[in-house]
């Protein structure tokens, strides 16, 4: 297994056009330095990436109550944020009596430790962070525990910090997911010594390097023994689809135009990666994964462009939050330990996080109505006119 292994940017085996990789590679370079200012642990996100709105309207301070701050990360590569989290978060945080301020900091770390700072004044009881990198996230944690006040690390844990709880996603296990889904799907199409090329996350994000380690649960054995062929495998810089896209066709072009199946990390990653396919003849072919479940995600999986995606419940993780925070507003650490009864290591801080982990699930074409029965995808974002036909025979009803 190659899951212990870090992953520098893999490059292909095929020859890049020099120009294109310095064009690509300079047009990285310019988007981390606005965004991250040399930050080095940019916990990218990894969650719905639809078109996302440029800038959210910002939540009303809370009016009454218990005081909890949450605070987003951005809204450029993932919708995720505003279109889910933020709503679910409200109503958890409401249903265990709280006043839960909610904003977003749109990628820029100042403003993320400036809303921490006025949440703090403000008198909160606990903040709720997914932050932008580690260093930004671990330096409001050990303002707030300066302050006593409790932190809970959603989505992404702050390397090297002192957030008291993390909630999440098993993310090792979602990686591994999307590994025994495209073997899943290689098997089914009945491909013999399959050609396949990785489009990963974040080169800076710690949850791509644990999908990418699980995924390599199912994947590393076949690549070892011969039966697979690791043509090309990428990391894509902030997870912009854009990139993704123009990485994986240099990769394609550089194979003669051939690939099999295709790890492509999260569903924003396979659209592009679909555009291109479709672009070659190849959309349907090849074997494609994917990861959130977002709407776009589910009709390439109706039309049979894409193979699979992992879907990942946030309500419950919005509901976990919510009754961790709580019971640290309360000062009940028993309560909280109660709920987080798992732990994540940090290596970077030495230490293990009390954690609630949550169950991903493989989805493909046969039980996407799970994502629609749970209300988490509304029918009528999926069922449109040219997926119409596979929802009938579904039973996914949009009326």
């Amino acid at each position: 297994m190659l899951g212990a292994t870090r992953i520098e940017d893999i490059r292909c085996r095929s020859q890049h056009s020099p120009q294109l990789w310095k064009d690509d590679h300079a047009h990285q370079e310019n988007r981390a330095r606005g965004r991250r200012a040399g930050a080095r642990l940019v916990l990218a996100a990894c969650g719905q990436n639809a078109a996302a709105p440029s800038a959210p309207a910002e939540s009303e301070a809370p009016t009454g109550g218990v005081k909890v701050g949450v605070i987003l990360p951005e809204t450029e590569s993932s919708a995720r944020w505003e279109g889910f989290d933020k709503p679910l978060l409200e109503q958890a945080m409401q249903a265990e009596g709280l006043d839960a301020d909610i904003q977003n900091a749109l990628g820029d770390e100042q403003k993320f430790s400036t809303l921490a700072d006025s949440m703090l004044a403000s008198g909160v009881k606990v903040l709720v962070i997914a932050s932008i990198s580690s260093e930004s996230g671990s330096a409001v944690a050990a303002k707030a525990k300066a302050q006593g006040i409790p932190t809970i690390d959603y989505d992404r844990l702050n390397l090297g910090g002192s957030s008291d709880y993390y909630v999440s996603f098993d993310n090792e296990k979602v990686g591994q997911l999307q590994g025994e889904g495209l073997v899943q799907g290689l098997e089914a199409a009945g491909v013999a010594n399959p050609q396949i090329i990785e489009i990963e996350g974040a080169p800076t994000d710690n949850n791509a390097t644990l999908f990418y380690n699980g995924q390599q649960r199912a994947l590393a054995p076949k690549y070892q023994s011969g039966e697979y062929t690791l043509v090309g495998s990428q990391k894509i810089e902030d997870w912009d689809s854009q990139i993704g896209g123009t990485t994986f066709e240099q990769i394609l072009t550089g194979n003669g135009g051939h690939v099999d199946g295709v790890v492509a990390a999260n569903d924003g990653l396979a659209g592009a990666i679909v555009t291109v396919l479709g672009k070659y003849g190849l959309n349907g072919k090849a074997i494609v994964t994917g990861q959130d479940a977002t709407p776009d995600g589910l009709q390439a999986i109706l039309r049979g462009d894409q193979y699979m995606t992992v879907y990942k419940p946030i309500k419950q993780e919005a509901d976990a939050a919510a009754k961790l925070a709580a019971a640290l507003a309360e000062g009940d650490t028993a309560a909280a330990d109660a709920l987080a009864t798992q732990s994540v290591n940090d290596p970077e801080g030495a230490r293990d996080v009390k954690s609630v982990l949550l169950e991903p699930q493989l989805i493909t074409r046969d039980n996407v109505k799970t994502v629609v029965d749970d209300g988490a995808v509304p029918a009528s974002d999926i069922c449109v006119a040219e997926t119409a036909a596979a929802c009938q025979e579904l039973g996914i009803s949009a009326s």
